[in-house]
């Protein structure tokens, strides 16, 4: 038995809430599967140390158009998979697996769209396991990377150790740099505290105004390592807050409370899911209608924030 699914999103976020599906497929079928998606989902560092996977199939550039459709169907057929789960409704990646000879479809409803993403995969999934899914992800990593990682960073008890998640994939999904130092002020004056920042390269920006900011002594930016790397660290810590980013979604995965700072996007499909996150949406607003263009980053209020960082640090 040969098991394909397809999960074609983008973000690291993304792919880490599709985990328990993936883990109840491959258990269901008593197989490893094999994953079609894309490299920005970083799944192979992900999940590294997960054993329900086979192999990644990277989704392209060079997938793209008639000419790519039929090169990746090529690259399908020869695998000779029996069954494929697609966790979307387009009806191009039916017509791959037609194209590709596989047997056993089972996909979302055709044209699924605007859907929250969580729950149209967990009832999916739970269609064809035949038991009730918690939506929980919990993400596999090795407990000597963790020490090794607890070595190198000095992590130690005495000291509460923070991850701030100051980047997002856009201007009205970020709060503001000025407001995560204002935090991480305060923060050290409750308890004492080292920040990990978690930010890309892309973000020179925001992290040269952190490391000019009075908290830099405190902190360690995170921008030159991969995510293989970062995953330890985070585990190491008690706290992540961050806006809606993978750093908000790596935490919870790996079962470290977080809040998520929620201004301009979906608010429940992307924090109901884990318990693990505790979002904080715009003034006015619910967790429910923050949504995309919601364009609430002025009005999150800084006290709910440092109230409930405070409240997961005693």
């Amino acid at each position: 038995m040969k098991v394909l699914v397809i999960q074609q999103r983008y973000g690291i976020g993304d792919m880490l809430i599709f985990l328990p599906y993936l883990k109840a497929i491959a258990q269901k079928n008593n197989v490893k599967i094999s994953l079609l998606a894309k490299k920005t989902s970083k799944s192979s560092e992900l999940f590294k140390e997960e054993n329900f996977l086979d192999e990644i199939i990277n989704l392209d550039s060079t997938n793209d158009g008639i000419s790519g459709f039929f090169k990746l169907s090529k690259e399908i057929k020869r695998r000779k998979f029996d069954k494929v789960y697609i966790f979307n409704g387009s009806i191009r990646y039916k017509l791959l697996a037609i194209f590709a000879g596989i047997k056993g479809i089972y996909q979302y409803p055709l044209f699924t769209s605007k859907d929250i993403i969580f729950q149209t995969a967990k009832v999916f999934t739970e269609t064809y396991v035949g038991k009730v899914l918690s939506t929980e992800p919990h993400l596999s990593i090795k407990e000597d990377d963790v020490i090794k990682a607890k070595k190198s960073y000095n992590i130690d008890e005495q000291t509460k150790n923070i991850i701030l998640g100051v980047s997002a994939s856009g201007s009205t999904k970020r709060w503001d740099v000025e407001n995560f130092i204002k935090l991480a002020v305060e923060l050290k004056r409750f308890k004492n505290c080292k920040f990990f920042i978690a930010a890309g390269q892309e973000d020179f920006k925001i992290i040269d105004k952190i490391k000019n900011s009075e908290i830099s002594s405190d902190c360690i930016s995170l921008d030159h390592l991969k995510i293989a790397k970062i995953l330890p660290i985070i585990k190491n810590c008690n706290l992540c807050v961050s806006c809606d980013t993978s750093f908000m979604h790596l935490g919870a995965a790996l079962g470290i409370k977080t809040i998520g700072i929620f201004t301009d996007s979906p608010a429940y499909a992307y924090s109901g899911y884990s318990k693990n996150i505790y979002p904080i949406v715009p003034e006015g607003e619910t967790v429910e209608s923050t949504t995309h263009d919601t364009l609430g980053k002025d009005n999150i209020s800084f006290e709910k924030v440092l109230k409930k960082a405070k409240s997961f640090l005693v």
